[in-house]
């Protein structure tokens, strides 16, 4: 049933010249709509925008632009792109960048937004995002409660869980920014991260890298620990992942409308499946034969079952880790921004055609302005 949203002007809060914009502007096209109306994401970070009457408003990824980097996070002077620290300064920015673009959405007449501001706030924190899963029933990894001072903290926690092995992962992190998967054992410590450590004469200076490096010495792995805690960490128990043909594997799955439509098969000889890290693709087809398609479906309703907390929003990226048997999932986080997978295809659509059609068709119904984004 179409519910007349095919013939409402689309408007995009996204990067100017960016490639999720180009994929998403194509997607429009190829629906035989009007290309959207750009709102930059720097104009918003800045101060505002102006929403067309009666525009549908879908928010895309602020990443990858110095500019609005430096705007979000209040610096006169754009950011050093390869430092880790400084998330928690650039998600309080992105919060009240949000709340604006609420703002200007309710001042348009017969505006509505695709995504709601304040699930994609707790979409891009891991520790309220976690919770929510939690409270929900959804299966998530065990995580600490509250917030972590530093290392000789960490340390004592995991000691009075019985943990071995975490995930230290940045709050307001993506991209497995600073991520580090921690192993300890008496008299032993093993980090493998994506930071590389500096120290600098000011102190210890955190930069990412796209080789995975490993620490063994604590007083490094300590100084990394230290200086993630200062922006805020969520610490999860690292549980065993599932192989296909020798490596580990994880899933991102992208549900639009309800509906877990693109999956692709992360693999990695390492802890962390990030495919920027050089990290590879796994063979959709031969996994789903491995595990059958009673496990195969289950997977998928875990992925639904996690979107669903995030009703007001049209789509959302979910990492979901497959159990060594295939005999359940967990859910490690859930990306606002998650649907970037050039070449990924559902009944011949892209996420981003995904998208357009799920709006045209009545699949997912736009709401109003929400009142603001929720703290």
């Amino acid at each position: 049933m179409r519910t007349g949203t095919d013939t409402a002007p689309l408007a995009v809060v996204a990067v100017p010249g960016s490639r999720r914009l180009r994929l998403f502007t194509e997607a429009v096209r190829a629906a035989g709509m009007a290309g959207p109306v750009l709102l930059p994401w720097p104009e918003l970070a800045a101060g505002g925008v102006r929403v067309p009457p009666g525009a549908l408003v879908r928010i895309d990824s602020p990443g990858e632009d110095h500019e609005t980097a430096r705007l979000l996070r209040g610096l006169d002077r754009a950011p050093d792109p390869y430092r880790v620290e400084g998330t928690a300064a650039f998600h309080a920015g992105l919060r009240a960048a949000l709340d604006r673009l609420a703002g200007a959405v309710a001042d348009a007449p017969g505006a509505r937004l695709l995504q709601d501001p304040g699930e994609l706030a707790v979409m891009c924190d891991k520790r309220r995002c976690h919770a929510v899963l939690a409270g929900a029933g959804v299966p998530v990894p065990p995580a600490l409660a509250g917030p972590v001072a530093g290392y000789a903290e960490l340390r004592e926690r995991m000691s009075e869980r019985g943990w071995g092995r975490v995930f230290v992962k940045p709050a307001h992190g993506s991209s497995a920014s600073g991520v580090v998967a921690l192993a300890t054992r008496p008299g032993r410590v093993r980090a493998v991260t994506s930071v590389d450590l500096v120290r600098a004469g000011a102190g210890p200076e955190l930069y990412n890298s796209l080789a995975i490096r490993e620490y063994e010495d604590e007083a490094d792995v300590a100084a990394i620990v230290d200086a993630l805690c200062a922006d805020g960490v969520h610490v999860e128990r690292w549980l065993p992942k599932a192989g296909l043909h020798d490596r580990v594997i994880d899933l991102r799955v992208v549900v639009v409308a309800g509906r877990a439509t693109h999956v692709v098969v992360r693999s990695s000889k390492s802890p962390m499946t990030n495919l920027h890290l050089g990290n590879a693709r796994g063979d959709l087809a031969a996994l789903r034969e491995r595990m059958g398609e009673a496990a195969w479906s289950g997977a998928m309703a875990v992925a639904e079952h996690a979107a669903e907390c995030f009703p007001r929003s049209l789509h959302a990226g979910v990492d979901l880790l497959l159990a060594p048997g295939w005999h359940s999932s967990a859910v490690c986080e859930v990306n606002a921004f998650g649907d970037l997978l050039p070449g990924v295809l559902h009944e011949g659509r892209d996420t981003y055609g995904e998208q357009v059609e799920a709006v045209r068709s009545g699949g997912f119904a736009p709401r109003g302005a929400a009142a603001g984004v929720r703290s």
